[in-house]
């Protein structure tokens, strides 16, 4: 069964063709970020004008990378929400246009829940070792920090969320206080291998005991307090300390976190997703964590983390399976069920 998946529920235009919810074929991305970088952030108007221009020609290429045509499709996923609505609006608009002009099905698929499904994805030529279900999941992004107990695929239980947030957008954060530049995330992961991360004592932001939740508003507003009171400006060997220090701290919080997450729901799995779990010292410390505690680990390759048409394609899958299809009426959901 073959699944075109598009993607566009922020600033990338995706599109992927995935194979019985595990191959990829295909998998397309056009980043945005030579036009957002500009302004230190997403500016939506600018996201959703350039998904317009985009969405044809990637999902084109994702085809034709796949070696199939339109009518080879057995159904189409795409993303409905959460995101930004206005990029939303463009990947379902196009993908009910082709729906209604192919008579292909169409479903829409949570982009938070797809973020879940990257870990049951593999490449031509690749050995498939999907988790097994049920399983607990860390996506962490620049839009979402949240743990989910993924029941079964199309089921799943909100464990924790971020109470404001999110770490990667702390990440993008930070690089624009020491004038990084736009994305950050990679920026400070660089930086920080030349850094020693306990030159800053940053908090670690638990909130109650026990909880699940997230906040990383308060380690930002450390960090800006840390830039601010130094004079002169920082040099690079402050600066690399500053991103690694900062680093530790927020990824002390989402290894923690996750490992309390396992233990509470009984769960013997673990899979990280989003665009964080690209982060190279939160790959190194959940492997540390996961052979510390004999849990199954399950991290995507960096294509899969970030947004992409794989993901959404293999969840709607899924959602084809269990006969969740949907008509000309599917509306984008900016906030859905509960995130």
């Amino acid at each position: 069964m073959l699944i075109l998946g598009i993607e566009t529920s922020c600033d990338d235009t995706a599109a992927a063709v995935v194979e019985d919810g595990a191959l990829a074929r295909s998998s397309v991305v056009s980043s945005q970020d030579s036009i957002h970088a500009r302004y230190g952030g997403i500016v939506p108007e600018l996201a959703s004008r350039r998904h317009i221009e985009m969405i044809i020609p990637v999902v084109d290429e994702a085809l034709a990378a796949a070696g199939v045509k339109i009518n080879d499709i057995d159904g189409i996923a795409v993303t409905q929400g959460p995101g930004l609505v206005g990029s939303i609006l463009v990947g379902l608009s196009f993908a009910k246009a082709v729906s209604l002009s192919t008579g292909i099905p169409i479903t829409g698929v949570n982009h938070i829940t797809a973020h879940t499904h990257a870990a049951f994805l593999r490449e031509p030529g690749a050995p498939d070792a999907p988790p097994d279900l049920p399983f607990v999941a860390l996506i962490a992004s620049g839009g979402h920090t949240t743990l989910l107990l993924q029941e079964t695929h199309t089921a799943y239980r909100i464990l924790g969320q971020t109470r404001d947030d999110a770490a990667g957008e702390a990440f993008d954060k930070l690089a624009k206080l020491l004038g990084l530049g736009y994305p950050g995330g990679a920026i400070i992961d660089r930086l920080a291998k030349e850094g020693l991360a306990t030159a800053f004592p940053f908090t670690r932001p638990y909130l109650a005991k026990g909880s699940l939740d997230f906040s990383f508003s308060g380690i930002k507003t450390a960090a800006m307090t840390v830039i601010k009171g130094l004079d002169p400006a920082p040099d690079h060997k402050t600066v690399c300390d500053i991103a690694a220090s900062f680093q530790e701290a927020a990824v002390d919080v989402l290894v923690k976190k996750s490992l309390w997450a396992v233990k509470a729901t009984g769960a013997r799995s673990l899979v990280a997703a989003g665009g964080v779990a690209c982060n190279s010292r939160l790959r190194e410390r959940l492997a540390q964590a996961a052979t510390a505690e004999g849990i199954n680990l399950s991290i995507p390759p960096p294509r899969f983390c970030s947004d992409n048409g794989a993901m959404i394609a293999a969840l709607g899958y899924y959602q084809f399976k269990d006969g969740r299809t949907a008509d000309m009426t599917l509306n984008a959901v900016p906030a859905w069920d509960g995130f």
